[in-house]
């Protein structure tokens, strides 16, 4: 009987643990699937941009920092960058535009360049991530740069006006004087030349490099109104004041203004050309003050050195030097067709947000984005740009960012051949109607 009772005792509590167990084996299995629920999928953001650590060391620098930060607050996110340098990322964004291959989140332009990818269904509207209050940090009239029929396609992160930089040291040497006009910015030229110093750096392989220069002639001799007028049809690339233009492009040329085989040199090695002290003068955006006001890989004494000024008005001209070649710089955008659209959006936020004094304090541009700079410490001539741009009477948007790509194309190609002596001025001219009458525009 003892036996029995004990085997019974055995038998019924091998049933009751296998009751516990049964019992919490679901309980368990049912937490540890709401765990994993409550974890969110991993996630790849492919992030395209034109900063290279080579060519914007500083941007490249801030761009890796805030990723860094996004990826730490958010560890499901593994964003995946691909930098390319600004004529190849151009080349690269409309091939894989043409197969609908575009990366989650990319770099454009505003005006007539975004407008093919709006058409073809391309990039998907921002205007919820800006309507969760990212607005009210734009200045006034960024956005609306990168609107077609009232929709907002990409969120700029820069502004830009065109300086003509200056190395103080040559002129002083050469007992030059920044020029007041036209003719006298010419004769600095002629002096220049004439002591065999390369008077001003250019890499016109790029084409849009020139097209600075044709549109501030265009603006001096023409007026404020003249270049956009013929893109926009509502005037002529025919006009007078545009041959003028294209006329005085040559004169340069022919005066040996650029240095030595611009029209084979790349932006960045134009540049190296006024970095190296081997050119006296350099055109280009504010996006290059930080080479010539923070960036430490770059002597002191060469930035020290540094100055701009003004392009010069043409004396008879309908143009004033408060007059810039500018406006809103590159923006993000985020593809219509991106399998992780919403993570790529709040990304663009984010780094939005991040973005802006980090540009002026570390990156030394000006961002699309207000920031109070009265308490912070910046360089003299970032302040003076500044001061310049609120300054500014009027700021025409890049002339090849204006229009459509093909006819932008034809602009560039010709920007090249006006250079290179190959066109005439009126030819130029004519070229750029036909672009402009096949696009319909």
């Amino acid at each position: 009987m003892k036996r029995k009772r004990y085997s019974l005792f055995i038998v019924l509590t091998m049933v009751f643990l296998l009751a516990v167990t049964g019992c919490a084996s679901p309980d368990t299995t049912s937490n540890e699937n709401a765990q994993a629920s409550d974890s969110p999928e991993s996630v790849t953001i492919d992030f395209m941009h034109l900063w290279p650590a080579g060519g914007s060391e500083l941007h490249n620098r801030v761009v890796n920092e805030i990723i860094e930060e996004y990826q730490t607050a958010n560890p499901h996110v593994k964003i995946v960058q691909e930098v390319l340098e600004n004529e190849q990322y151009k080349n690269k964004l409309q091939v894989i535009s043409a197969s609908n291959q575009l990366p989650d989140i990319g770099m454009t332009w505003s005006g007539g360049f975004i407008q093919p990818y709006v058409e073809g269904n391309r990039f998907t509207p921002l205007d919820d991530i800006l309507a969760d209050g990212l607005k009210e940090l734009f200045v006034a009239g960024t956005t609306e740069a990168y609107q077609v029929d009232g929709k907002t396609y990409a969120l700029p992160l820069e502004l830009n006006i065109v300086p003509l930089y200056y190395n103080k040291a040559i002129f002083a040497e050469h007992n030059l004087e920044v020029p007041k006009n036209f003719e006298e910015f010419k004769r600095v030229v002629q002096t220049l030349a004439d002591n065999n110093v390369a008077p001003i750096a250019l890499g016109n392989k790029d084409r849009w490099t020139g097209s600075l220069w044709y549109m501030y002639l265009a603006d001096r001799i023409g007026g404020p109104e003249v270049l956009t007028s013929a893109i926009n049809r509502s005037g002529s690339f025919e006009d007078e004041s545009l041959i003028k233009a294209a006329e005085e492009i040559q004169n340069l040329v022919n005066m040996n203004a650029f240095v030595r085989g611009f029209n084979g040199l790349s932006n960045d090695e134009g540049k190296s050309e006024f970095l190296n002290e081997k050119a006296a003068m350099y055109l280009m955006g504010s996006w290059e003050l930080p080479n010539f006001t923070t960036n430490e890989e770059i002597p002191q004494e060469f930035r020290d050195n540094v100055g701009y000024f003004k392009f010069p008005a043409v004396e008879g001209g309908k143009g004033n030097a408060d007059s810039w070649v500018g406006g809103p710089g590159v923006g993000l955008f985020v593809a219509e067709n991106s399998p992780v659209k919403e993570e790529a959006k709040k990304f663009v936020k984010f780094f939005v947000e991040r973005w802006g004094e980090q540009a002026v304090t570390r990156v030394g541009i000006i961002p699309a984005t207000t920031v109070d700079t009265s308490a912070l410490d910046l360089p003299q001539l970032y302040i003076d740009v500044l001061n310049d741009l609120g300054n500014a009477s009027n700021v025409t948007l890049f002339a090849d960012v204006q229009m459509r790509a093909d006819v932008a194309e034809t602009h560039l190609n010709m920007i090249q051949a006006l250079f290179g002596n190959q066109v005439t001025p009126e030819e130029f001219a004519k070229r750029h109607e036909e672009a402009l009458a096949a696009a319909g525009k």
